[in-house]
């Protein structure tokens, strides 16, 4: 679930997917889940999870 940024509502991604981030210092990658979701008749992405692989 996501936050509308507009009113602030709970709402459900229509599409997801996964991609690899930067690396840290370390090297380690962090593997992000995008989702883009819809309100207020707008559509906009956001981070759904972030994990280090």
């Amino acid at each position: 679930m996501a936050k509308c940024p507009t009113c602030g509502k709970e709402v459900a991604p229509k599409k997801s997917w996964k991609m690899a981030g930067r690396p840290d210092k370390a090297g380690k990658r962090t593997e992000l889940t995008i989702g883009l979701c819809e309100c207020c008749g707008k559509t906009f992405r956001t981070t759904l999870n972030k994990q280090k692989i």
